[in-house]
């Protein structure tokens, strides 16, 4: 099976060499990757250049800067690289961070997995974070979740859910389509992927703005997004919090902000919210 690995960039200087050289490093060599370099005023493209100079397998497309928007910034990225390539010659669509690295069998691993698995549409590791010197888990809830730093899809998968959607809860959006359509995330946790800098660092928005935003974006409904913001403030034990939430939210359904999934994925997304909700309460 080939890769087609489609990697977002934007001021990753300090970064993006250790991602590359991890890739250049793998057991399993039959891959190409598409670094999209987004409007970088560092050294990024000469980073790049120097992949794209000695090894065939990586190439690169220059963007113009964009507005920092969480979830769109990055999708738009990953589209524009997409673009440029004719997924025909490919069996797996990755998207992945400028700033991870990937132990050396990490494609290999993950081919085998779908090469034995046909209803495996979705897979990756664990992330890890560098702490007091040594790398821990980052400690997301969920393990059985794959982060949107490592994703890897089936194409048939990846093609059957529509892609990636350029807005908030981008990976979340696909985890739960996925699954509607039959195909199954799988996290391997013996593939431990590290993490160089702490996810978010980069945006301005306020944290309750982002929450509120994240569950309109998603398609939650009214009472559903209420209870995901309960949740959100019990973990900080803040009445406060969860008020900024809902006024974030409310905000955006008042405008009538324009969402990037149909009336029929948002119903699937609600559903199985309301199955989650109702196998922990019930």
């Amino acid at each position: 099976m080939r890769f087609l690995i489609i990697i977002p960039a934007h001021n990753e200087e300090d970064h993006l060499p250790f991602t590359l050289d991890s890739l250049q490093q793998q057991r399993y060599k039959d891959f190409k990757v598409v670094v999209t370099n987004d409007g970088s005023t560092d050294h990024t493209p000469e980073i790049i250049k120097r992949y794209t100079d000695t090894d065939s397998r990586f190439e690169t497309v220059n963007l113009q800067k964009s507005a920092h928007q969480p979830g769109s910034k990055v999708v738009n990225a990953f589209k524009k690289g997409l673009e440029t390539q004719d997924l025909d010659h490919f069996d797996i669509i990755c998207k992945f961070d400028a700033d991870i690295i990937l132990d050396e069998n990490y494609l290999e691993t993950i081919e085998k997995s779908f090469s034995n698995n046909p209803k495996y549409g979705l897979v990756g590791g664990l992330l890890y974070v560098e702490k007091e010197g040594d790398w821990v888990y980052e400690g997301n809830s969920n393990k059985n979740h794959v982060r949107g730093p490592l994703k890897a899809y089936r194409k048939e998968c990846f093609l059957e859910i529509g892609g990636l959607r350029e807005t908030l809860g981008w990976d979340n959006i696909d985890s739960i389509l996925l699954e509607h359509l039959g195909w199954k995330e799988v996290v391997l946790p013996e593939l431990k992927v590290k993490l160089i800098k702490v996810k978010g660092a980069d945006y301005t928005v306020r944290e309750s703005d982002y929450y509120g935003r994240y569950f309109y974006f998603l398609g939650l409904n009214r009472f559903l997004a209420y209870v995901a913001s309960l949740k959100e403030a019990m973990k900080i034990r803040s009445v406060s919090f969860f008020f900024s939430i809902i006024k974030a939210y409310e905000s955006c359904r008042s405008k009538k902000m324009k969402l990037k999934i149909s009336k029929e994925e948002q119903q699937v997304i609600n559903n199985k919210r309301w199955e989650t909700l109702k196998k922990k309460w019930l």
